[in-house]
């Protein structure tokens, strides 16, 4: 670990000026670049499906629980402070619910033993590699 150490300072003090403005203006790019690409923004409706139906599209701008039936029982979804959780379900693993809060557009939680789903669906929808 220390001879890691003392490496990277035996490198990194035979850097010249030039090296260190590369190295920051590349860091500020990457940085600019990260928050333009990757974040999404906050969705305003979730749209809850329930097998290949859509069964509601409610929004985000109000706090209420949904019930809903599905295959196996009955799954509560939660929309509280402009976001949607499964707060109960039925299902055995409850990965659903450990799913938590969602909030940015674009993200989706779904309980596949009561085949029951939710995703968050902002101003303009955008496209991934699933979109096709």
């Amino acid at each position: 670990m220390f001879k890691l150490l003392r490496n990277i300072k035996a490198k990194t003090s035979a850097m010249l000026v030039g090296d260190w403005l590369i190295l920051i203006a590349s860091s500020v790019l990457v940085i600019v670049l990260f928050q333009h690409l990757w974040s999404h923004e906050h969705a305003t409706t979730v749209q809850i499906r329930l097998g290949d139906t859509v069964y509601g599209t409610y929004s985000l701008n109000q706090q209420r629980d949904i019930h809903v039936k599905g295959t196996l029982g009955t799954s509560t979804i939660s929309i509280m402070n402009g976001k949607a959780r499964f707060s109960q379900s039925p299902c055995h693993n409850q990965y659903c619910v450990h799913q938590g809060w969602l909030s940015r557009s674009g993200q989706a939680a779904i309980c596949l033993p009561n085949q029951l789903s939710l995703e968050l669906v902002g101003e303009t929808k955008h496209y991934d590699s699933l979109n096709y």
